[in-house]
């Protein structure tokens, strides 16, 4: 009888310290999932460190092991989108190789695909042990605006982590949009989804890729891919606004006419001016964000562009 296989993709940026172990992690397991077939995908995103050497060293050692090597730093949802392209397993995985996504669920995810009929496994921390405090409030804070915004539901804590089923991989990979957001790509499809709860794990080596900032723009991709609500926001806050001006063009004719006094109230006026402007230009930034997205989508350029796999190694080309 003929071994299903498991697909491990493996997103990789300046991560020559951690692959070492995570290799090493996973190999334990799939030892223990004896029953099944592996591969590896690793997904070299433009790393600027050893990561590809260290790559082609696995790939030398082990012939599970295969990799895809970017021209360019394209960022984790295009190194994703990639894994899931080039997979040929029948169940899919996505796993950071900081160690923070635990090897050891793998059996658990398979057993309630398998058994309890479910289509995707996937992962969710319950604590953020270790993270800034700052950083912890405003996740919480995006996942329960976006949750309130959008129409698909997006759990709180949940990782990239996953096991999926082929169909549920071919139906993201169907989604072939420019400006990605995989957690919402992976509600968006539906899917009977069972979600395993762990502890917050720390990074085995090396430092995480993410910046506060670097969520924070990562969290607005999220909102604008999902949502329109901030466009309806926008132009109702563009109403209240017309409003209030309208009363306060009326009191001040008003009063104007009963008290005089037509040259005061300059730092007001001032204030009123500035505040008008404030929100006339946040209008402007969300219809902006809107445009921006569209316009990289009618551009029609690739999610990710491939230098070098390991086909590439002793000469053979593809």
């Amino acid at each position: 009888m003929k071994k299903e296989k498991i697909t491990i993709i493996t997103p990789c940026y300046n991560e020559e310290e951690a692959i070492p172990f995570f290799y090493e992690e996973v190999d334990k397991v799939t030892k223990q999932m004896s029953n099944n077939e592996f591969e590896f995908i690793f997904v070299n995103d433009g790393s600027k460190d050893k990561t590809l050497e260290v790559l082609k060293k696995l790939n030398k050692k082990d012939n599970r092991v295969r990799f895809l090597s970017f021209s360019r730093n394209f960022g984790k949802e295009a190194a994703m989108f990639a894994g899931l392209e080039a997979s040929t397993g029948d169940y899919v995985t996505i796993m950071d190789a900081d160690l923070q996504d635990p090897p050891k669920l793998l059996p658990e995810m398979l057993r309630l695909i398998k058994e309890e009929g479910y289509d995707t496994v996937g992962t969710r921390r319950v604590t953020r042990k270790g993270e800034p405090p700052i950083r912890s409030f405003f996740a919480r804070c995006f996942y329960k605006i976006i949750n309130k915004m959008s129409k698909i539901e997006m759990v709180d804590g949940a990782r990239d982590y996953r096991l999926m089923t082929r169909q549920v991989v071919d139906a993201i990979i169907s989604l072939k949009e420019y400006n990605r957001y995989s957690k919402g790509l992976f509600s968006f499809v539906g899917f009977n989804t069972k979600w395993l709860e762990y502890e917050n794990v720390e990074r085995v080596a090396g430092e995480t890729k993410w910046s506060f900032w670097k969520l924070v723009i990562y969290a607005i991709e999220g909102i604008v891919a999902f949502t329109t609500i901030p466009l309806s926001l926008a132009a109702i806050l563009g109403l209240l606004i017309c409003f209030i001006a309208f009363c306060a063009i009326v009191f001040i004719v008003l009063k104007t006419l009963i008290y005089g006094d037509p040259v005061g109230g300059w730092p007001s006026m001032v204030c009123i001016l500035l505040f008008t402007s404030g929100i006339q230009l946040l209008c402007m930034g969300i219809i902006g964000q809107y445009l921006a997205k569209t316009y990289l989508e009618t551009k029609k350029r690739p999610v990710y562009i491939v230098k070098e796999t390991e086909k590439d190694l002793g000469g053979k080309h593809e």
